[in-house]
């Protein structure tokens, strides 16, 4: 059909609730999910050809059949990354060992102390900085590590990046975020002027690198200045058009920022469906898209910011441009003027103010049903074999 909707690019398929660590911007790990009624790597036969696929949690590597999952979803993509505490040492080495191509991403909230601190887990940062090493050892190109910055660890973001120079591997930063899949409604940047100073000062050494992929994560992290200030992205959020994600008992939704003070509706669940055209293209899934297009919200993060950085290329690579040839010249980055670029999106996507509600209003996080995670299940997270 002509009329149809392009299919999407990208797709976080997050395998489950359950999670070892204790993370101070996160409340995932209180609200696990029951294992029983999880995903399997059947369910996700339904999906068509994608060009990135990402594995998260919770924390995947929790579920014994993550290899079955991750056998279905390279049989759709090229590109899969998993997004891991690096907690379960020998089952991502087993996993690295089987597929050579997957991608690796561990979560470091700061150096050692501070990481572990934040994350609820002594030995937290040396597990995830030995499980890096012994991929690089192994010859696995697609790993790196990320940073979620909050109030307490935007110094330590600037080293964990120098960190990542060294050692070759790649580096990425988000800010935290309020939303139902977090399952908060306290994270808040209370000290702005330093985190955006921090972020200021990793843009400038980000554009002083010989690499253009560098240049334009500085562009990325312009984004996230951005949202600190509470203004609406810079460019249009194409939420469930160009990427979608899966809840565990496979709900897709259209990211993993929507808050039901403002609207969360899913598209429908990949369970009730024979084709993912019958989902995709359904009168649900264009009454979301419709949602996207107003959506007060002004989140930026990487799964809903790198489909429109790349569909909308020109606009970035203008800024990238003119501020790589500032830096060349040893001028300071300018960050006051930031970019809002016009592609015809609509003007009430990402002002607080159009949601017909006070922003002040206190955020509603329903409880999904409740789950008692039982010893024998706890012990079984903690496990690194």
């Amino acid at each position: 059909m002509s009329n149809k909707k392009p299919y999407p690019t990208d797709v976080s398929v997050i395998t489950t609730y359950r999670c070892q660590m204790r993370c101070k911007m996160c409340d995932i790990w209180a609200n696990p999910t029951d294992k029983k009624r999880e995903i399997t790597a059947k369910d996700l036969e339904v999906l068509p050809r994608l060009r990135f696929v990402n594995v998260t949690g919770g924390e995947p590597f929790v579920r014994r059949d993550l290899e079955d999952i991750v056998d279905v979803v390279f049989q759709k993509s090229e590109r899969v990354v998993i997004s891991t505490s690096g907690w379960h040492t020998d089952r991502i080495i087993k996993m690295a060992e089987k597929y050579p191509n997957i991608g690796i991403r561990v979560s470091i909230e700061g150096l050692s102390q501070k990481n572990d601190d934040l994350r609820g887990r002594d030995g937290t940062f040396d597990k995830a900085l030995r499980v890096l090493l012994t991929l690089k050892e192994m010859g696995v190109k697609d790993i790196g590590y990320g940073c979620t910055v909050s109030n307490k660890n935007s110094d330590d973001m600037l080293w964990l990046y120098r960190l990542s120079r060294e050692l070759g591997m790649e580096f990425a930063t988000a800010t935290f975020h309020n939303s139902y899949y977090f399952h908060k409604d306290d994270n808040e940047i209370t000290n702005q002027g330093e985190v955006i100073g921090n972020f200021h000062n990793l843009i400038e050494e980000l554009l002083k690198e010989n690499n253009p992929k560098s240049w334009y994560r500085a562009f990325f992290n312009l984004g996230l200045i951005n949202y600190i200030r509470g203004k609406p992205r810079m460019l249009p959020c194409e939420a469930g058009t160009a990427n979608f994600f899966i809840e565990p008992y496979g709900d897709v939704y259209p990211c993993n920022g929507l808050e039901e003070r403002y609207w969360k509706e899913s598209m429908g669940n990949i369970r009730d469906v024979k084709t993912f055209d019958e989902l995709w293209f359904s009168e649900r899934a264009e009454k979301v898209r419709g949602l996207v297009r107003t959506c007060p919200k002004n989140c930026w993060m990487v799964g809903t910011a790198a489909p429109v950085m790349k569909k909308y290329i020109q606009h970035p690579t203008r800024w990238v441009l003119k501020n790589k040839i500032k830096s060349m010249l040893g001028k300071s980055i300018c960050i006051h003027d930031i970019p809002k670029c016009d592609v015809g999106q609509d003007p009430r996507q990402g002002d607080l103010r159009e949601s017909g509600r006070s922003v002040v209003q206190p955020i509603v996080i329903r409880p999904r049903e409740k789950v008692e995670l039982s010893e024998v299940e706890l012990a079984d997270m903690l496990r690194t074999d």
